[in-house]
């Protein structure tokens, strides 16, 4: 059974490790957001932005945006959001806190229930310091990792004063932070087969039924969860890659990226944001080399288990914890990924702290001998991860890093050519353009931003080349039209111009800029009539656009209605009266008017 931390010693400690992650993480503060997915999750979503109120709150409970249901870590983006609005800085700092508390509570809980402090010491210091989980701490998308876990812990500790006096109370909390834990990253599905594990050790309680029927409400808790989960993944289309990647393909990756994840906490090199999926590549004789040494490892713990048992709980850890995450229900394009590591790892490195002092021999030096190569250990590690911490500052230099080490990764590098581009890099994102459409010649978004870099580098007819790829990978998206059109347009080709526009439009209605520049060509055309309907509808749905208001003018002016482009003039000079082109277009109006008029 547990025994009471020693105060002095967990203070000391504390003290040491939240330094430590101070000194690795300090300068995260002036760090941006990565164009990978924080603006889809904070800077892009008009629910986070708009207020910490019930509506948003609603929103967070119902929504299946990023093809996840985490209301909690949605609201914890809301408040953040309340806090520090678009400072990157803000965000990555709550991260940093989080990390914080989640290591201090490992070290307590770990020290609470096993009555031992160095061991557990050193589990929560390679999980603070770990390179494998500085992806969960600058990512500020990754709030969801650093928040179930926080839940996760709550919980563990929870149970565990739940153990020591059976009460009612400590019980029910950990099935509420639990259920808190869920609804902050679905991973968390696996965490009732731990706390069975605990039980085995270093709970020691005795084995009997009444040790599974009280898990029953946590198990009903997961189930629920992962009902949940797959409906919305298969509602928003984030499961498509079952399809693709056929049983036996997703096994394979599975048992490949079991032992990959262990190589990687032992040499964490070569880390990347994502590893793209081998598909149906590996060799069968990699499979069978890393399934031998998952099955050798799970034969050599469960025997060294049955005398030290933190062998066996520390291994089935790993193993369990990593099952929603492993891809044998593939989500996304991912091989694998290091955030999934955030908790899981922690089972090996129970089994490497506890297992260092009973095994290394007791000689005359050997705690001095312990001392230096956990310092060693814990040293390189923080040194690796202040080294992998650079390349988050910003997405530029993540992507580059990134196609360093994995360099047939298409979907990065579409990221990386897009980020070029709208940084105005023109020139070096046609550069990874072209590369890009050797090995993904299919991305329709790509294409029409490759063909956009074309066009404002003056090579037209290479642009239209690519709006005609993008339109022919994604017939039914507007954008591709619409670009396709312009460019005609800004070469004179009205005509052409105008059946394109009209394409997009039949395809998204409310797509002003192609309606305000189908008027534009109208008039160009001289189809003054045409245009007026169109530039009339655009105001409809913007009508504090400027742009249509002088169009619009000319246009009544290019028909002689000189009193309907009097008044456009006028309206757009009510919004803006400093707006030097209407203020111009208007008095020439006028003065036209007054010899009419002195007749």
């Amino acid at each position: 059974m547990s025994k009471q931390p020693n105060k002095y010693h967990f203070i000391l400690i504390s003290v040491f490790l939240i330094a430590a992650i101070i000194a690795i993480y300090w300068q995260v503060y002036s760090y941006d957001f990565v164009k990978y997915d924080d603006d889809y999750y904070v800077t892009n979503n008009d629910n986070i932005k708009s207020g910490f109120d019930w509506k948003n709150i609603r929103w967070a409970f119902t929504a299946n945006y990023s093809h996840n249901w985490h209301p909690v870590t949605w609201i914890s983006h809301m408040i953040d959001y309340q806090l520090f609005k678009n400072w990157a800085g803000g965000y990555h700092l709550t991260n940093v806190l989080f990390h914080i508390v989640n290591t201090i509570l490992l070290f307590y809980i770990l020290m609470r229930m096993t009555g031992v402090v160095w061991p557990s010491a050193f589990v929560a210091a390679a999980f603070a310091l770990h390179p494998l989980h500085v992806e969960s701490v600058a990512w500020i998308a990754e709030r969801k990792d650093l928040l179930s876990t926080f839940f996760w812990l709550l919980t563990m500790w929870a149970y565990v004063r739940y153990v020591e006096n059976q009460k009612l109370k400590w019980y029910l909390a950990a099935i509420v932070l639990f259920m808190l834990g869920l609804m902050s990253k679905p991973m968390l599905v696996t965490l009732p087969f731990v706390l069975l594990l605990l039980d085995y050790w270093p709970l020691q309680r005795k084995f009997s039924r009444w040790l599974v029927i009280e898990k029953i409400p946590f198990f009903i808790c997961s189930f629920v969860s992962c009902v949940i989960t797959y409906l919305v993944q298969r509602n928003t289309g984030a499961m498509a890659a079952v399809e693709i990647f056929k049983p036996a393909i997703r096994i394979n990756n599975a048992i490949v990226a079991y032992v990959t994840y262990i190589s990687k906490m032992f040499w964490p090199s070569r880390l990347a944001v994502l590893y793209p999926h081998p598909g149906d590549s590996l060799s069968a004789t990699k499979v069978i080399i890393c399934t031998s040494l998952l099955v050798l490892i799970s034969v050599i713990f469960i025997y060294l288990g049955r005398r030290r048992r933190y062998f066996t709980v520390g291994w089935l850890w790993y193993l369990i914890t990593l099952v929603p995450v492993i891809g044998l229900v593939q989500v996304g394009a991912q091989a694998m990924a290091d955030r999934y590591t955030y908790m899981t790892l922690t089972g090996l490195f129970i089994i490497i702290a506890f297992g260092a002092s009973e095994f290394i021999p007791k000689l005359r030096y050997r705690n001095f001998t312990l001392t230096i190569l956990t310092v060693a250990a814990l040293a390189s590690l923080a040194f690796t991860s202040r080294q992998q911490l650079n390349y988050w500052k910003n997405s530029l230099a993540l992507f580059r890093h990134t196609l360093d080490v994995t360099p047939n990764n298409p979907l990065i590098l579409e990221s990386y050519a897009n980020h070029l581009f709208e940084k105005g890099r023109l020139n070096e994102s046609i550069e990874q353009f072209d590369k890009l459409m050797k090995i993904k010649p299919d991305s329709a978004e790509s294409h029409c931003n490759f063909g956009c870099a074309l066009m404002w580098t003056g090579k037209p007819d290479l642009a239209i080349e690519q709006f005609k790829l993008a339109i022919k990978y994604k017939p039914g998206d507007a954008l591709g039209y619409n670009n396709l059109a312009a460019v005609l347009y800004e070469q004179g080709r009205g005509k052409e111009a105008v059946d394109y526009f009209k394409q997009a439009l039949k395809l998204k209605p409310d797509f002003t800029g192609a309606r305000f520049m189908l008027g534009v060509t109208l008039s160009s055309l001289q189809r003054f009539d045409e245009a007026i309907e169109s530039f009339n509808q655009v105001l409809k749905l913007e009508p504090k656009n400027l742009s249509v208001y002088e169009n619009l003018g000319r246009a009544y002016e290019s028909l002689g209605r000189a009193d309907e482009a009097i008044k456009s003039y006028r309206k757009g000079l009510q919004i803006d009266p400093n707006n030097t082109n209407l203020r111009q277009l208007l008095d020439a109006a006028l003065k036209k008017q007054e010899p009419a008029a002195g007749k």
